[in-house]
């Protein structure tokens, strides 16, 4: 896991040093897209082990 962590750390710092001039709309819909997901899968976990659900 701390492999992939790291190769995933230096894939976006790479990514965002290709164009530091204008921002890349695309990535950060998805980038922030899929962060809302991850944030509300852990809420709907969390609701679930709480019972409060």
């Amino acid at each position: 896991m701390r492999r992939f962590a790291m190769k995933a750390l230096f894939t976006a710092l790479n990514l965002s040093q290709a164009d530091r001039d204008r921002i890349n709309w695309d990535r950060l819909i998805l980038v922030s897209s899929m962060l809302v997901t991850a944030g509300l899968i852990a809420l709907y976990a969390y609701g679930k082990a709480t019972s409060r659900w």
